[in-house]
């Protein structure tokens, strides 16, 4: 009888791991409970539908370790990357897409796979038998879930994402507002003008923070605490630990000129990014949030051209769910008591997009090459890949295992002494991102 590789989830990472897998002869099964068993954050039924954000963050593949990422997985023949590309949008540095034709594209490319099978169906307990990657993320179901801890003898960790609004770019006030990537960056004239930013005085900053921490928020059920992952904080938490740290974080006014008062500098700044390819839709950048929608439209209404915004999504909260990695996968990430499983994506304790997809591909291939009696060099440390699977599988400190995006911080030191200051520090991340391309080309040939 055929084997045949089964993926839970359709996300990022479930929809990198087949397409891994299946492009090396394996056949795939994806299993997505969508739509059958909706969730609380996603809107269609598709595979790789984005939900918190459109960006996949910064794509500088020389002095940025998440853009490494990105040429690392385009180097591998990534489907979730080489879709995003396609389907860019003008974000200024950073690599966003238009989400729905990215989301649509993903799905007609694992549809048409002669390898690839989708079955619409609840997963709900782990298998003794077979081979198996599980990729739910974030929104892993109550059922299955509960299947999870039971295995593993632990209470389940989470904390909480929280989503942005996204506003109808025609409801936006171009008088007040202007078109202006940060310090201009951008090698185009779109990219450039990629964000539409809205002004605020001192007084207006002031009154926007009162506002925001007098608005009613979500509550969480008894016995839930409300742990955040520091990249995805919602704006009233940033708020709470000082009213200048928003000015200091999403808000910052620096690198932008008004062109409507340009010897006038604002004091704050709210930027809102285009979220889909015809331009209609833009999303409040760094602005996820935990406010009811009744607070929400009138506090996001006391931003300059914004006061008669119409907004297509306000934003939410919802609960995230991660396994304790370090203590209960191997190195190939295969569930240490049922060796049959491998976890793959943001329940592994990786978070963002980029990071989920990176582990959803290297699962697919780890699985694949096992199916097919073959031996998956072990993958360079000096990667962006290797140091997120060192990470998840044995670097952190179980005690204090959290989420983490890929950063440099997550590299083993480099040999050669670099000086400091600016000019260093650029210097050391080329050497970084020169070190991890020449071991992840090596890694790929010897496959």
């Amino acid at each position: 009888m055929e084997q045949k590789l089964h993926i839970v989830g359709g996300g990022m990472a479930g929809s990198e791991a087949a397409w891994q897998a299946a492009n090396r002869g394996v056949k795939v099964v994806i299993h997505e409970m969508r739509p059958k068993v909706k969730t609380f954050a996603h809107r269609t039924e598709n595979l790789g539908e984005m939900v918190c954000s459109n960006s996949f963050r910064s794509d500088d593949h020389e002095q940025n370790a998440v853009g490494l990422l990105h040429w690392e997985m385009l180097q591998a023949g990534g489907l979730i990357m080489d879709t995003a590309y396609k389907h860019r949008l003008p974000a200024g540095g950073a690599l966003a897409v238009d989400r729905d034709p990215f989301a649509q594209a993903v799905t007609d490319a694992l549809h048409a796979h002669e390898n690839v099978q989708i079955s619409h169906e609840e997963i709900t307990e782990l298998p003794d038998d077979g081979h198996w990657i599980f990729a739910t993320g974030p929104l892993t179901s109550e059922g299955l879930g509960r299947a999870i801890q039971e295995e593993t003898g632990a209470d389940r960790l989470a904390f909480f994402d929280a989503i942005a609004p996204i506003v109808y770019a025609e409801s936006i006030d171009m008088s007040v507002a202007w078109l202006q990537s940060r310090y201009d960056k951008g090698e185009t004239e779109e990219e450039r003008k990629a964000y539409i930013n809205c002004p605020m005085t001192k007084d207006q900053y002031e009154a926007f923070i009162d506002a925001l921490l007098a608005a009613d928020k979500t509550e969480f059920h008894e016995g839930e605490t409300a742990g955040y992952f520091d990249g995805c904080l919602p704006i009233e938490v940033m708020a709470e630990r000082g009213r200048e740290t928003l000015r200091h974080g999403p808000m910052k006014p620096v690198g932008l000129t008004n062109p409507h008062n340009p010897e006038q500098k604002a004091y704050a700044v709210v930027q809102l990014r285009r979220d889909n390819a015809l331009g209609t839709l833009y999303n409040i950048v760094g602005f996820q949030t935990k406010m009811k929608y009744g607070a929400q439209a009138a506090v996001f209404k006391m931003i300059p051209g914004l006061e008669n915004a119409s907004f297509a999504r306000l934003g939410g909260i919802h609960r995230n769910t991660f396994i304790n990695s370090p203590t209960l996968l191997d190195d190939q990430m295969r569930l240490r008591s049922k060796p049959n499983i491998r976890f793959a994506g943001q329940v592994t304790g990786v978070e963002g997009y980029v990071e989920s997809s990176a582990m959803g591909l290297l699962a697919g291939r780890m699985a694949a090459a096992e199916m097919l009696g073959a031996t998956l060099p072990t993958v360079p440390q000096d990667t962006a890949h290797g140091a997120l699977i060192h990470h998840i599988t044995g670097g952190a400190e179980a005690k204090t295992f959290q989420p983490m995006n890929v950063n440099f911080g997550l590299f083993r030191p480099l040999e050669e002494k670099v000086k400091g200051g600016r000019r260093g520090r650029k210097d050391r991340y080329k050497l970084y991102t020169d070190r991890a391309k020449a071991d992840w080309q090596a890694w790929l040939a010897a496959q």
